[in-house]
């Protein structure tokens, strides 16, 4: 499957100037769905090209991205809405979500409530979950809507901001291995600590 996500993005890179807001929007739905194409793959390099040549904009850039977040999301609300539990928890490991994983992602919604559905935007694993909890328990689609919308798009934009600033970075793009290994370890400690403290030890203290 690794494989796999490296061609898709390495097709995804060398369209991305043609296909345009288009085919962010794609890429993202596919992300907020239940295949783990990381958006740090997707929005970055298209915020810098939209910085950097003016073909597209930044702010387009953050739209479609939401746009595209709340699509794939909107699809696992309504397949989580139409099968019902049972179903879900039943045959979910054939389609990448096992039981435990669903159950990971109810007991942050019954923590957190509609808030979560803004708030798990923004973190790895749950991000990807959280409208499976929402469609089970029927949750009033433009609620979910609206926060999948406002959070995806505060989402879009750091990884924007983190697409112009890393561009900038002049020995990042040469490909220097000490400057593009302390870009991964930096942007993977704040995505870590994020998840430590939001998720891994909120579920942790659930299971005991």
């Amino acid at each position: 499957m690794h494989e796999m996500f490296r061609q898709l993005i390495d097709w995804y890179l060398t369209k991305l100037d043609s296909g345009g807001y288009w085919l962010i929007a794609l890429f993202m739905a596919i992300e907020s769905s239940i295949v783990p194409l990381p958006s740090e793959l997707i929005i970055p390099p298209a915020a810098h090209l939209a910085y950097t040549q003016g073909r597209l904009s930044v702010l387009g850039v953050i739209v479609a991205g939401a746009l595209g977040s709340w699509l794939g999301a909107a699809v696992m609300y309504a397949a989580a809405r139409l099968a019902g539990r049972p179903l879900v928890m039943k045959y979910g490991q054939y389609f990448l979500i096992p039981p435990e994983k669903v159950a990971a992602a109810e007991r942050w919604a019954e923590k957190f409530g509609s808030f979560g559905i803004f708030f798990s935007r923004l973190l790895p694993v749950v991000r990807h979950l959280i409208g499976i909890p929402a469609g089970i328990v029927r949750l009033p689609f433009g609620l979910y809507s609206l926060y999948t919308l406002l959070g995806s798009a505060l989402w879009c934009a750091v990884l924007s901001w983190v697409g112009i600033k890393a561009g900038q970075d002049q020995a990042l793009m040469r490909g220097e291995l000490p400057r593009v290994t302390l870009w991964v370890v930096a942007a993977c400690a704040v995505l870590g600590a994020i998840y430590y403290f939001f998720v891994h030890r909120h579920m942790r203290a659930e299971k005991k």
